[in-house]
């Protein structure tokens, strides 16, 4: 299981409180925990990629062991502390503003 943590935000729409887990089968990439956290809660299809091209939603960031993966291929595999479930996928609300 795969363990992600979603912004307020999303958390309200997709009626849970904390962080979710996905069953994400063969290699676990942003791209396959996408796929089955909107297969799982589907009310959240379209909120953190875009309907049509797929591509993050620009306010939305991606963190992976302290690091950020918003600019890396969706497809490239996260580390094993998250594809195993020891820490999670991070999905961040960026701040803007002057």
């Amino acid at each position: 299981m795969v363990r992600v943590e979603l912004p307020a935000h999303l958390r309200a729409l997709a009626h849970v409180k904390g962080e979710v887990s996905v069953e994400v089968p063969g290699t676990v990439s942003i791209l396959s925990v996408l796929d089955a956290l909107e297969k799982k809660y589907p009310m959240l299809e379209g909120t953190i990629r875009d309907h049509t091209t797929r591509a993050r939603r620009p306010f939305l960031r991606f963190f992976a062991c302290s690091e950020d993966w918003s600019h890396d291929p969706l497809d490239k595999p996260l580390p094993e502390e998250v594809a195993s479930g020891r820490e999670p996928l991070l999905v961040v609300g960026a701040i803007a503003g002057g």
